[in-house]
């Protein structure tokens, strides 16, 4: 069997009805994302059969999506019903197609067969889309191919990183439960002789060393909470909130490290209202604010702006700090990393989680001018 590689890299600019696909997994699930991007193919392109097959991670399995004018067609000569299965039957797959670049299969002379690998597979091309047509595609159309595999590439990259980040969130609950009774009554024990020893205590030295303890006993309790919470499940008490109220309660809490550093946050004066739990995002607009104003230098500015679209709303929060490395931006969201001393490598997780929780997804960026940013997105 020979084979044809096109090298087609560039980029092609997508239908309306592509563009508007939604950019998380929460909202579109991949089968859909498949079935979108099959029937895309059909109706840009002459094709006799198309189809995708990808790792379904809930199952452990590949999942095959159609859509095809001669699968099951009772037309097709003896010939061309061999053909279509020979395909389905993946006996042509090879080890070394390339990943994101289309492949012209030299298979027989009824069909002209392309196909696209979008999983980063090592061993073998198990996840890719395959075009069966009556005649060759023109560069153009083999670009119009390219460019649906990208989509549909960048779906099962972020379906496979949400599913990574769920594994870790359930392993952290299992640890979770059996150590909250094993620390919390301690720590209550221990703030309470605290505080009855700085009562009991005349000299004013005791006195200020036993409210350390209680300090220190009440921000081990705090960041115990932040675990514990990380780790549980979520509840949800979702309800139409206005944004711009729930920010003007975060710029509120966060006053004394405004005023110390004359940090201003700017926000916009158009009321926003999304169907959310006010409590958890008051968390994530805490955490991701927080961040900003740590690093941002004296006498700084911190941005929150959001955009609409029709299917979800998009806020960004920047900063015009130091930036993120590059080390950091593929390690922040993970439990216990921290860029700040004494932090507890739990706050970006939470906000992650809360937005994953939400249906939606959190992300890191690096601005040209300088600065970092937290973009993160929430349906409507």
């Amino acid at each position: 069997m020979k084979v044809a590689t096109q090298k087609l890299t560039a980029p092609t600019l997508l239908p309306s009805s592509m563009q508007n696909l939604p950019n998380n997994l929460s909202v579109v699930d991949v089968s859909k994302i498949c079935q979108l991007i099959v029937q895309q193919l059909a109706t840009l392109l002459p094709t006799r059969a198309v189809w995708t097959l990808y790792q379904n991670l809930d199952t452990g399995k590949r999942e095959f999506v159609a859509h095809s004018a001669a699968i099951n067609n009772s037309s097709l000569t003896s010939s061309q019903s061999q053909i279509i299965t020979y395909l389905q039957q993946e006996k042509w797959l090879l080890n070394d197609l390339s990943f994101l670049k289309v492949t012209q299969l030299n298979l027989v002379n009824e069909y002209q067969v392309y196909v696209c690998c979008v999983g980063e597979e090592k061993a073998i091309a198990s996840e890719y889309i395959l075009i069966c047509t009556d005649e060759l595609l023109t560069t153009q159309q083999q670009q119009g191919f390219l460019g649906n595999a990208q989509i549909l590439s960048q779906y099962l990259a972020m379906s496979k990183e949400r599913s990574h980040h769920l594994d870790q969130i359930n392993t952290l609950s299992q640890a979770c439960g059996k150590i909250e009774h094993q620390l919390r009554n301690p720590l209550a024990l221990i703030n309470l002789y605290a505080e009855n020893l700085r009562l009991a205590l005349p000299d004013n030295a005791l006195q200020a060393q036993a409210l350390v303890i209680r300090q220190t006993v009440d921000e081990l309790s705090a960041k115990l909470t932040d675990l514990l919470y990380y780790g549980q499940k979520a509840k949800l008490h979702i309800q139409l909130h206005n944004l711009q109220t729930i920010i003007a309660e975060c710029i509120k809490s966060l006053e004394p490290s405004l005023k110390e550093k004359n940090i201003t946050i700017s926000h916009p004066a158009k009321a926003l209202k999304v169907k959310v739990d006010s409590w958890q995002m008051k968390q994530v607009f805490d955490n991701l604010l927080g961040n900003a104003i740590h690093f941002s230098p004296p006498g700084g500015t911190v941005t929150c702006d959001w955009r609409i679209y029709r299917n979800e709303v998009l806020i960004e929060i920047c900063d015009r700090g130091s930036g993120i490395s590059e080390t950091d931006l593929k390690q922040i969201f993970k439990p216990y990393y921290s860029r700040r001393v004494g932090g507890t490598g739990l706050g970006l997780a939470i906000a992650q989680k809360i937005i994953l929780d939400h249906k939606g997804n959190l992300w890191a960026e690096n601005l040209p001018e300088g600065g970092a940013q937290f973009s993160f997105t929430l349906p409507r």
